[in-house]
């Protein structure tokens, strides 16, 4: 079987610097598992690794779409496996680095989307003046599974997640349980995590930097697209700053929500990745983050028999 290296874990633990460091020791190439950063022009707002940061390791899956474009875990799943044979046919190391679980699980397994009921727009027009919050509700009744592993403020996959309950009378996560999940490559799955505080300082602290970067400016230009399809619009990061760009709320109150709101999903990244998948996890020590470089290596060669 090939091997993959998967780096998981919360926002702002150092997933994207443990990648390129681990990719120069052990000559691989980084498949960006992150839903957001395939769109150009998302560049603050997602965390996206800078040319400087990458250290001159090939990265994929960046900058692919236009913001008004989609994209699919399900053509995420195509791009990644190909992007897996054609990394391991160089004899080097694909190694995916963040993401969601379902884009992991996607990649990763057997997942055959087409058990998937096809998509029917009339079918969910009852849900057109619903709320996000009203949405991930009726999501939460209905399938409490999804509802763990997707945000509440993604409007289009919570309605997907309805929209196959009521085509095919199994909820999505029903379907995905029937099916094998067997493993299609030798995965190895290092996770980071920090102590809670520690992390929510972190994150804190990003949001400052994000904002001295460009945040606002970054926000603005989606917003003036005025195009509600656009997945940006809904995600974390931009969603939280369009009440403050409409004169709803202050900036302090309009950060203070984004803080909020990226520190609760941390934590249901973290509950879902130690809960779903057989993790090697390690402790990110961003005041030694070589400890961490070193004891991910040890776990990657003793893996991998390198």
């Amino acid at each position: 079987m090939k091997k993959v290296l998967v780096i998981v874990g919360p926002t702002a633990v150092g997933k994207s610097t443990l990648g390129v460091e681990l990719a120069l020791r052990f000559n691989g190439e980084i498949i960006s598992g992150d839903s957001m950063q395939v769109y150009k022009g998302l560049d603050i707002g997602t965390a996206k690794i800078t040319k400087e940061e990458q250290k001159g390791v090939p990265h994929h899956l960046l900058d692919i779409r236009n913001v008004d474009e989609k994209y699919s875990v399900s053509d995420f799943q195509h791009d990644c496996r190909l992007l897996i044979d054609e990394i391991t046919s160089k004899n080097k190391l694909p190694i995916i680095v963040g993401g969601t679980g379902l884009y992991h699980k996607a990649a990763i397994y057997d997942y055959d989307f087409s058990m998937s009921p096809s998509y029917n727009p009339k079918q969910m027009e009852k849900y057109q003046d619903y709320s996000n919050e009203e949405l991930y509700e009726e999501l939460v009744k209905i399938d409490p599974e999804s509802a763990k592993i997707l945000h509440p403020n993604n409007r289009r996959r919570v309605l997907r997640a309805l929209e196959i309950y009521y085509s095919s009378g199994k909820t999505k996560s029903e379907i995905i349980a029937s099916q094998e999940h067997k493993p299609l490559y030798n995965a190895l799955f290092i996770g980071l995590y920090m102590d809670r505080e520690q992390l929510y300082e972190r994150i804190n602290q990003r949001v400052e930097q994000q904002i001295e970067q460009g945040l606002i400016e970054e926000t603005k230009r989606i917003y003036e697209l005025k195009n509600e399809k656009i997945t940006a619009v809904q995600s974390i990061g931009y969603k939280e700053l369009i009440p403050y760009l409409e004169g709803k709320v202050t900036l302090e109150e309009a950060l203070e929500e984004l803080k909020k709101v990226t520190r609760r999903y941390a934590k249901r990244q973290f509950t879902w990745f130690r809960n779903q998948v057989d993790v090697k996890w390690v402790k990110s020590n961003p005041e030694n983050f070589n400890e961490t470089i070193k004891e991910s290596s040890r776990i990657v060669r003793e893996y991998f028999k390198l």
